[in-house]
């Protein structure tokens, strides 16, 4: 069903232009599929611009924005501090390929601020951030197996495409045309917030798992929290057995706590991996842990990874500026008091479109999800059981009323610290329509 937003204050002639013209250049007119809207019907609008917490799309439209770039803009869009930190550095040269001190300076902030973190590599994105890690892990221990998480999204690196099927030993099973079989082999699933199925797995597999990979609170099913004890029960049992634990921090490193979801749960890493706020909005990702474990990377070791544009001056300026600005811990408590506004304020509204019991909102500090099926979702497999019709019919209804949300059911909202209470009243009001609108679906 072809569908734009259709408020008449949300004329987007301009939008359906510019995607049909992308769609004669670039494959399904977006460079990552999610923006195409396939999960919501219709199509994108297209962004012009963006500043604080609003995103202004072609045809002049301001939304207010709760994407966030998938996450970075945490300060809001277009922050002065990053923005002119960027112009700065631009003006020096937007690559070099060679060191450059701010490397050191924005490792430096990293390593204080995670305990578990004593020396970084940079690199460009979350994905190869991931996929380094994965390699130091393999490298470090001698051994080739992997345990992941259904549900949890690590990038698109082959042996990471995995989708669970029935059952805690579940060998991997490709979930992307293209991934070979022999790329998962050595990749094994679980169900999130199960350790009991991890203590299964490792058991079966006894001296040759490398590696848990997990989001510690996961956001791509959707926001999902750990379970109390989980990711404790994930430290003993990689202990145990001689796996390393690594924490996919792309998304809640520096956003649900200066020290990220570690911070957060008091639960070390072996190693970490970080993207999204580091950049200040800029393509980056990193690896750390400590030096035991990350001198086993080249130069110094034997595990090889290389990148052109690992450690981006431009980048490096940018996400400095960012987390300079975070070590003010009133950001975190003013989003935490954000984001408790708008939890409960979407529980009242939708309660009072007749949806009480039959939705489910899951937030962590700044990140949430109100998923289309009655409490709780725990793992995956919960997820999956939403309405995406109903989610579909509710994000357009947003969308209609100039909000902005991610266009999946299985997509994490973020909240900034430019979203006061102004604007979550405004989001909540636009909510109460929205679910009641939703509501025809269920």
């Amino acid at each position: 069903m072809k569908r734009y937003y259709s408020a008449m204050n949300m004329r987007r002639d301009k939008s359906v232009r510019a995607f049909g013209r992308a769609c004669k250049v670039l494959v399904g007119g977006v460079d990552s599929p999610v923006r195409a809207f396939a999960a919501v019907g219709g199509g994108p609008a297209f962004i012009e611009r963006a500043a604080g917490p609003f995103v202004y799309d072609l045809d002049g439209n301001r939304y207010i924005d709760y994407v966030g770039t998938w996450g970075p803009a945490i300060l809001g869009h277009a922050h002065p501090a990053a923005v002119g930190a960027i112009a700065s550095a631009v003006r020096r040269g937007s690559s070099f390929g060679a060191p450059c001190q701010a490397e050191t300076r924005l490792a430096t902030l990293i390593c204080r601020a995670f305990g578990s973190v004593k020396k970084v590599r940079f690199v460009s994105s979350g994905t190869e951030a991931v996929m380094t890690a994965v390699r130091l892990a393999r490298g470090a221990t001698g051994r080739d197996k992997i345990i992941k998480f259904a549900g949890c999204y690590h990038g698109h690196s082959d042996a990471l495409l995995v989708a669970a099927g029935s059952g805690a030993t579940t060998l991997g099973i490709p979930s992307s045309a293209g991934v070979p079989a022999g790329a998962a082999r050595d990749t094994l699933t679980a169900p999130y917030n199960d350790p009991d199925a991890v203590g299964r797995l490792l058991k079966k597999f006894r001296g040759k798992v490398a590696a848990v990979l997990v989001e510690p609170a996961a956001g791509n099913m959707g926001v999902v929290a750990p379970a109390k004890g989980f990711l404790s029960g994930l430290r003993k049992l990689c202990d145990r057995h001689g796996a390393l634990l690594i924490f996919d921090e792309v998304m809640t490193g520096f956003r649900l706590a200066r020290g990220g979801a570690q911070e957060l749960y008091g639960v070390r890493a072996d190693i970490t991996t970080l993207g999204k706020i580091i950049g200040g909005g800029m393509p980056v990702g990193a690896v750390g842990g400590p030096a035991k474990i990350m001198d086993n990377l080249a130069p110094l070791g034997r595990v090889y990874q290389a990148g052109t544009l690992s450690g981006n001056p431009v980048a490096m300026a940018a996400g400095i500026a960012t987390l300079e600005l975070l070590q003010n811990r009133r950001v975190y408590a003013d989003i935490e008091r954000a984001g408790r506004r708008l939890e409960t304020g979407l529980l009242r509204a939708a309660a009072s479109a007749g949806l009480r019991g039959k939705i489910c909102v899951n937030r962590v500090g700044s990140m949430m999800t109100v998923f289309f099926r009655g409490p709780p979702v725990r793992n995956y497999a919960d997820a999956t059981g939403s309405n995406i019709r109903a989610f579909a019919e509710f994000f357009h209804a947003m969308a209609d009323q100039g909000i902005y949300l991610p266009p999946s059911q299985y997509e994490a909202w973020f909240i900034s610290a430019r979203h006061g209470p102004a604007l979550i009243d405004r989001t909540i009001r636009s909510a109460t329509k929205a679910f009641t609108r939703a509501a025809r679906l269920m």
